[in-house]
């Protein structure tokens, strides 16, 4: 053995030595001061796998505690991952340190970080080298290599997408932005409780849409609840103070209160007063710049501006007109024709309303862009105070995208129910993108979804829709999707769209992408798991895992691949299996790394996933953080996987 690989041996001996040897004065340690020892060593830890180690160690001699030599091999057990050492190993010649210019090779062949890398092997070293004699010599131990491979900056998330990277200065319709349906609702559509919550968990997820169903109130005082059901109210004036405190908490750019308005003039005017006293400045009350609106703002103009999304009378310019004017007792009446169609879903409000199989069967073949027929005009009163808060986000109701073409303004937008949209991506695809790259087009639940469950949103982005709105207290794929979309550009709620879905002169269908493909070949080489949730079943720290990678996007692109089972092994399975796909349109697609426990031949359960858009893949070795159904962070749960693409 060389000097300078004893020397190493001994420092990184000392290192361990120095934290851990005050805790064993008195000879042994129990399991709980072995894992306040593991804490001191900046070690996460699962604890169902420690105490699963610890009491195969204690077990072999019918004691419950350990010495110094015992600590040390639980270290290795949960720490030192073989597949950290092989690779670790195959850049250190001496196989106890990688020197500066090792880590630059393994940054350059291996993580494909070509640029600056003398620097961030450097940043490297001083971030994650424990040992200080190591990290003054710009060296790495395993120790330090560890730290960095399970770290953040080894994710599979792209470092740069983790903040606002995206030009923002385009038109507000030229962005997905992150939508709630029913915000106040935090569990079903019919007897569920309405809460204040709903609209904090929304704001802190990044969400930049709500929505708020008022109705008339006692005391002169509207309140939001689900109308027509049994879920209790909360006051409309309560959800504004919410939203002025938490709306900017995640992101700075603007938030969009899309109001679902069953009140009369009179408290419609309360609620006018509530908006402009709670927001004061954030509160969007007039145009930027010019009142003649030929174009929506962007982003960028409306950071930390608060937008009034309802019907409204007349035109901007009238309301500009009528800036600094007393319009209190004032109203206006707009009158709507109403079409009887069974896929209309107007009453986005009502789901107990169910149709006749009969209506439902003589409606297949009709064409999917026209109303079945018009059965009578609709009025509604609006206080102008209320109107006149409504300044780019004036709520117009849908009739068929030519009439849109022909008659809608760029600052009216329309709400689709699913069961409508989801005909028109199948059979318009092409004029709903072109209906999207113009209007901002929000999507809603289908009435019937009374458990509060979500359809796929995938879909409607893939014909570019903005605002596709989710029950967010829905646990489950759908939202896991939404999550996943909405990381990308520094989770700020607001993704640019890609250009053939901002185009006007696109031709772009999800069902036939044609020349709108660019192809992307993509590898992922599944090489184990660490420290995975062990199974419902389990008594200890076991679980049957398997790997299910799935690709969401334009139809052709869904697809989904399964590994192989390592049984009884929650702890490190290694499954080392690669995968490979072609993408049509990256642009759209989303990746989702699910984790499941094989609990019999024909069930799996789930333990935990990842879901991240394609393009937000890192190349290299990376570690995938795994998420539960409600979406916490299950550290220390994590894949690590070798990803490349071109």
């Amino acid at each position: 053995m060389t000097w300078g690989r004893c020397f190493l041996n001994v420092i990184s001996c000392t290192w361990f030595l120095n934290i851990i040897q005050d805790e064993f004065m008195n000879g042994k340690i129990d399991l709980d001061s072995t894992m306040k020892l593991l804490e001191k060593l900046h070690v996460t830890f699962d604890v169902a796998h420690v105490k699963h180690v610890f009491k195969k160690t204690v077990d072999k001699r019918k004691v419950h505690t350990i010495n110094i030599e015992d600590f040390r091999a639980i270290y290795r057990t949960i720490v030192h991952r073989t597949e950290f050492h092989e690779l670790f190993c195959a850049y250190s010649p001496n196989r106890k340190i990688l020197a500066d210019t090792e880590l630059i090779e393994f940054l350059k062949k291996e993580q494909f970080q070509t640029e600056d890398s003398e620097i961030r092997a450097l940043e490297i070293i001083m971030k994650y080298e424990p040992v200080e004699e190591v990290r003054k010599r710009r060296q790495l131990s395993f120790e330090g290599f560890i730290r960095y491979m399970s770290s953040e900056d080894s994710s599979i998330f792209k470092k740069d997408h983790r903040t606002v990277y995206q030009d923002m200065n385009h038109p507000l319709c030229d962005y997905f932005i992150s939508s709630s349906h029913n915000t106040y609702l935090i569990s079903d559509q019919l007897i569920g409780p309405s809460d204040l919550f709903g609209y904090i968990s929304a704001l802190l997820k990044g969400c930049r849409c709500l929505e708020i169903d008022c109705w008339d109130g006692s005391n002169n005082e509207p309140v939001v609840y689900h109308g027509h059901t049994l879920t209790s109210k909360i006051s409309f004036c309560s959800v504004i103070h919410v939203i002025d405190k938490y709306a900017f908490a995640a992101s700075e750019y603007p938030v969009i209160l899309s109001l679902e308005n069953h009140c009369s003039p009179k408290q419609q005017e309360i609620m006018a007063e509530h908006l402009e006293n709670i927001l004061g400045d954030k509160l969007l009350t007039s145009t930027i710049g010019d009142s003649v609106v030929t174009q929506l703002p962007s982003p960028e103009a409306l950071k930390f501006k608060i937008l009034v999304k309802n019907k409204k009378v007349g035109t901007i310019e009238e309301t500009m007109l009528r800036k600094g004017q007393d319009s209190h007792g004032e109203t206006g009446e707009i009158f709507e024709e109403e079409y009887t169609s069974e896929e209309d879903e107007t009453d986005e409000k009502a789901p107990l309303q169910q149709k006749s199989d009969s209506s439902k069967r003589k409606s297949v073949n009709r064409p999917s862009s026209l109303p079945r027929k018009k059965a009578k005009m609709k009025k509604i009163k609006i206080a102008i105070e209320l109107s006149d808060l409504v300044i780019y986000t004036k709520s117009e109701k849908f009739v068929s995208f030519e009439h849109s073409l022909a008659n809608q303004k760029c600052y009216e937008n329309n709400s689709i129910g699913e069961v409508k949209a989801r005909k028109f991506v199948k059979h318009s695809g092409n004029e709903f993108v072109s209906h999207t790259s113009r209007f901002i087009t929000r999507i809603y639940p289908k009435g019937t979804r009374a458990n509060s469950s979500n359809y796929n949103p995938q879909e409607f982005w893939n014909v570019g829709c903005q605002m596709v709105a989710l029950n967010f207290q829905t646990p489950g794929v759908q939202m896991e999707l939404q999550n996943g979309k909405f990381l990308d550009n520094g989770g700020c709620g607001y993704i640019l769209k890609p250009e053939f879905l901002r185009n006007r002169s696109s031709t772009f269908n999800p069902y036939n992408v044609g020349r709108y493909s660019k192809p992307m070949s993509l590898s992922i080489r599944l090489i184990s798991g660490h420290q995975l949730p062990p199974s419902n079943l389990s008594k200890t720290n076991k679980a049957d895992p398997l790997v299910q990678i799935e690709i969401y996007g334009v139809p052709d692109d869904q697809v989904k691949r399964k590994s192989s089972v390592i049984k009884s092994n929650a702890l490190s399975p290694r499954w080392d299996e690669t995968f490979s796909f072609t993408v049509q349109v990256p642009e759209l697609a989303l990746i989702r790394f699910c984790v499941e426990d094989e609990i019999s031949l024909v069930a799996n359960e789930f333990l935990g996933q990842y879901t991240l858009p394609l393009l937000s893949l890192s190349k290299g070795y990376c570690n995938v953080p795994l998420f539960s159904k409600n979406g916490g962070k299950l550290e220390p749960a994590s894949l690590f996987v070798y990803v490349w693409y071109y």
